[in-house]
């Protein structure tokens, strides 16, 4: 087993870039990936990478080892090191779009973090759940409050109440699961989304994933107000410009995110 007291912010989550997507991997393999201070601050400073650059369009955040993420360290929260910062992602997550990919199972506080992203890609048989509630806890990262918008109500609360997994294929009939993929696969199949995404205007991508995330708990006319926010920005930027040129000209366009 590695020595934790060698870990630090910068390795315990790696950032590579392909092209316009920004991969992101949690990587604390012998703790099953589970979120220590170090984890969060650096997945923080990934998540500011990621948004701060204009040549980014979309990230895929994943996990290296046996799964994806087993939540908090329960270990570190013991001896009095709680996960400063994690609050602040998994409230707000990123401002562009962040894909999860999945391998082996998120569980507890894991798939509240997946739940953050704006896209769950996961390797056939994983293990998604919010098991909290058999150890006397309940699930506090915010998946009481997003999983009935990603699989209905019903199955939501069968899920908190019992605490039982589901599978990726079931995530996948419900809604939780945009895409399930070959194990060993997710990342492929992610990037490969992250890929297709990253073919369109940078800040239209945002806005979108902004605006579809503000629909819940808006009225229409909350909505409409939301979106004149965004409408300027995104309509007179310069990729709003080389987008109808490329098409009149026949050739990909050439996005700047400005």
């Amino acid at each position: 087993m590695s020595d934790e007291t060698n870990e630090t912010a910068e390795n315990v989550v790696l950032t590579e870039r392909r092209g316009r997507v920004l991969l992101i991997t949690l990587n604390r393999p012998d703790a099953m990936n589970a979120i220590n201070r170090d984890l969060a601050q650096g997945l923080l400073a990934a998540v500011a990478e990621l948004d701060g650059d204009d040549g980014l369009t979309a990230g895929v955040l994943t996990g290296t080892g046996r799964g994806f993420c087993s939540g908090m360290d329960l270990k570190a929260f013991a001896k009095g090191e709680p996960p400063e910062g994690m609050d602040e992602f998994i409230q707000k997550g990123a401002q562009k779009p962040l894909i999860a990919a999945i391998e082996g199972f998120a569980l507890a506080g894991g798939l509240e973090l997946a739940l953050s992203c704006d896209l769950l890609v996961a390797a056939e048989g994983v293990k998604l759940g919010i098991p909290e509630a058999g150890v006397g806890l309940f699930a506090a990262g915010g998946g009481l409050m997003r999983l009935p918008s990603r699989v209905g109500y019903s199955k939501a609360m069968e899920m908190a109440i019992t605490a039982d997994p589901i599978t990726a294929e079931e995530g996948l009939d419900f809604g939780l699961i945009a895409r399930v993929a070959p194990k060993g696969s997710a990342v492929d199949v992610a990037m490969e989304l992250a890929e297709r995404v990253a073919k369109n205007a940078p800040l239209a991508v945002a806005a979108s994933k902004q605006l579809i995330r503000a629909t819940t708990g808006l009225t229409e006319e909350e909505f409409w107000q939301e979106q004149r926010s965004y409408q300027g920005p995104v309509f007179t930027s310069n990729d709003a410009k080389e987008g109808p040129r490329a098409f009149a000209e026949k050739r990909p366009p050439e996005w700047t995110g400005t």
